[in-house]
Formats: structure tokens, C-alpha cells, sequence
């Protein structure tokens, strides 16, 4: 069952993070200015932001099995499309037929293994089924590129497409049916208010994080080949060694926040992203090589991301975790489609080909970046001064876990 999840997030994210580099690839071939690229970055996430929304009200009434099979054929569906389209307007369309169904397929993959596996292994499982985010960026986004040297920008689209297909045969033939949370749906009905300062401050944090990073990454492609001047055939090389920083620091930085908590790493993490942000988009030395710039930034992202993801996790009490995480999920893609929209308001086509006014996008993103220590800060506080929850007992009809009497 991890082993199918993990894939159905492999192809998800897979979909999802290679569509940025390939963007001046496909702005070529359809026309379409360097300076909108966000917008196709956003419309993903705008979409999975009101799929989350609206699937949090009814994704529970089903059985997850063929909920999660209905979303991921949506995804594939999505993808093909943007792999056979023929303007600027069909290739949104596309992604937006994607976010939609990419958004729950996230959301009902992480309800799965919360629902199955005990909690004494859910944090392995839910390790390897977020490794699939790493893997994608070590290994999707490259091969992304390399195929669309050999064949076009069309041909990814087309192999994620095709690769979605057999894992969604995967999963309606090989998971078990998941009814299990029907059993204790009415159970959650009685819960406490979930909007409460700690969570909105950790929703703040969440959109902070989310915006800064989107106005920036859907034009580092675009930006690392027309202003910087790397060679596309190179492009797929920095996007491996950005992977491979990724993976690396994920793994390195979490003991870190372990031993010395979010507020710390994160503090440290936030400092070095907004140094890096300086370096790669408003005082980028002359002399300096591009890609060491790039790996930089990539590090203080995957930092960062490594002390804002645990902080969160601490936040919702078991009762409100779904919930909590909907929500999460809608305030993240949002808050990326509102950093990709302002980018592409922001940026514009200078008449030598450059991508202009990338200064004020990166201080933009910097200036956002300054505001989370303190909203770390009042996040780690108030998890710290919150009571320990009530513990929780087995139940034997879902082989997930239900509440005590005390806490219902």
C-alpha cells in the first residue's frame, strides 16, 4: 500500500514540478511571452486550491479506493491534454483540468495512510511517501528536459500521462477497499472550532512560505537561460544537482529541527534563503558561475520548507488533523497561485529577450521571506504551551486509530 501510494505521489509531483523548466520549451512552440509562464504555473494551483476547498465537504462520504482512482484518472486526463495542446489557452485549460484533480489526489493519499498505518510506523511511511517529492526532483525533472530534447516539448507530458495510467490500473486493482473512516464520520462532527489563532498564524505562515517561493520559481528556467545565459543543454544537469541538494538537505536539516527546533533552523534557514534570493536575482555577481547560485537557493528552500513542514505537523490536535490538513492544502496552492499571478504581472520581456524587472520580484520575495521567524516563533511557542493530546486507542474496523471518551 506505500508502495502504491508512493508512486500515485511520484507521478502527482512529477506532474506538477516539470512543467516550469520546460516552460520556455512550450512558450516557443505555442508563442507565448516568457512573462506569463507564471500563469501556468498558477492555474495548477489555483485549481487545486478549490478542489481542496470543495473536496473537503464530501472526499470523506466515499470509499477512498475508487475516490482516489476517480482523482488520479482526472490527473492523467489533465496531463495528456496539456501535452496536446495547441495555444496558450488550451495548455491553461490543462493545467487546470490537472490541478483539479491533483489537489484531492494529494489530500486522499495522505487519508490513506493515516487511516492504515498504526502511528508507531506512520511516520516511516509517510517519510517514503513524501520521498517521492525528492525523487521526482532528482529524477523527473531531468529526464523531463533530456525527453523533450530527443523529442519535443510534448513528449514528457505524454510519458507522465502514460506512466499515471498503469499506476491508476494500480490502485483500483490492488488496494483494498477503505471504508474504514466511514465508521467514525460521525464522531468528527463534534469537534472543536479549528480556526483558532495558533492554526491562523500557522495558515499565515503557510501562505508566506508558499508565495515567496512562487514568485520566484516559475521564471527560474526562463531567467537561468535568457538572463543568466545558460545553455538548455545544461538546464537538465542544474535541475538535478537542485534535486539532489533537495534530497540531501531534507533528510540532513530534519535532525536538525529535531535537536534544536523550527524557530532556530528555520531563523537560520530564512537568512540564508533571503542571501540567496539577493545573489540569484537583485546583486547577482558578475564574475560568479550561474549554477553554484542556483544549488544555493535550492538548499535554503529545502531548509526552510524541512523547519516550516515539522512546526506545522505539531499544529492540529489528532481529531482536526484532516481537516487542518485540507485547509493547509488550499492556503498552500493558493497562496502559490498568488505568487506565479503576481509574477507574471510583475516581469515583462525586455526588447533584447530578457526577462525584465527581476530585482524587484526577488526583493518582493525576500521581503516576505524576512516575516517568518517571527510567525515561527509564535508558532513554536503556542505548540509548546498547548497540553500533550489525549491518547489514543486502536480501532479495529479501519486499523487506524480513534479517539478516546475523553477526547470525544
Amino acid at each position: 500500500m506505500v508502495f502504491l501510494i508512493g508512486a500515485v505521489q511520484f507521478i502527482n509531483i512529477w506532474d506538477f514540478v516539470m512543467v516550469m523548466p520546460l516552460g520556455p520549451d512550450f512558450a516557443r512552440a505555442l508563442d507565448i511571452p516568457l512573462s506569463r509562464l507564471g500563469l501556468v504555473g498558477g492555474a495548477y494551483t489555483a485549481a487545486a486550491a478549490v478542489a481542496g476547498v470543495l473536496g473537503s465537504t464530501f472526499l470523506d462520504r466515499f470509499d477512498r479506493r475508487p475516490a482516489l482512482a476517480v482523482a488520479m484518472t482526472g490527473l492523467v486526463l489533465g496531463t495528456v491534454a496539456g501535452g496536446l495542446a495547441w495555444s496558450f489557452e488550451s495548455l491553461l485549460a490543462a493545467r487546470v483540468l490537472a490541478g483539479a484533480f491533483g489537489g484531492p489526489a494529494t489530500s486522499l493519499s495522505l487519508s490513506i495512510i493515516a487511516d492504515t498505518v498504526p502511528p508507531e510506523r506512520r511516520g516511516k511511511a509517510l517519510g517514503a511517501v513524501m520521498g517521492a517529492f525528492s525523487v521526482a526532483a532528482v529524477v523527473g525533472v531531468p529526464l523531463s528536459l533530456q525527453l523533450a530534447l530527443w523529442g519535443g516539448w510534448r513528449v514528457p507530458f505524454l510519458t507522465v500521462g502514460g506512466l499515471g495510467l498503469l499506476v491508476t490500473a494500480a490502485v483500483a486493482s490492488s488496494l483494498p477497499p477503505l471504508r474504514g473512516h466511514l465508521a467514525r464520520r460521525a464522531a468528527t462532527l463534534a469537534r472543536s472550532p479549528l480556526f483558532r489563532p495558533l492554526v491562523l498564524a500557522s495558515y499565515a505562515m503557510t501562505a508566506i512560505t508558499m508565495a515567496s517561493g512562487f514568485l520566484v520559481l516559475p521564471n527560474i528556467s526562463a531567467y537561468l537561460q535568457v538572463n543568466l545565459g545558460l545553455p538548455r543543454s545544461l538546464l537538465q544537469w542544474a535541475y538535478f544537482g537542485g534535486g539532489l541538494i533537495s534530497f540531501v538537505t531534507l533528510r540532513a536539516v530534519g535532525r536538525l529541527v529535531d535537536r534544536f527546533g523550527s524557530f532556530r533552523v528555520g531563523s537560520v534557514a530564512a537568512l540564508l534563503l533571503i542571501l540567496a534570493f539577493d545573489l540569484a536575482f537583485v546583486d547577482v555577481p558578475r564574475s560568479a558561475p550561474v549554477v553554484p547560485i542556483f544549488l544555493f537557493v535550492f538548499f535554503a528552500l529545502s531548509a526552510r520548507n524541512v523547519a516550516y513542514n515539522t512546526l506545522t505537523s505539531k499544529v492540529p490536535a489528532p481529531g482536526e488533523r484532516a481537516r487542518f490538513m485540507s485547509f493547509q492544502s488550499a492556503v498552500q496552492h493558493v497562496a502559490s497561485a498568488v505568487g506565479a499571478g503576481v509574477s507574471s504581472q510583475v516581469l515583462f520581456v525586455q526588447p533584447d529577450g530578457r526577462l525584465g524587472n527581476v530585482p524587484a520580484l526577488g526583493r518582493m520575495a525576500m521581503g516576505l521571506t524576512l516575516l517568518l521567524p517571527p510567525l515561527l516563533f509564535w508558532v513554536e511557542r503556542g505548540v509548546g504551551r498547548r497540553s500533550p493530546p489525549a491518547p489514543t486507542i486502536a480501532d479495529p474496523l479501519s486499523g487506524g486509530m480513534a479517539s478516546t471518551p475523553k477526547e470525544v
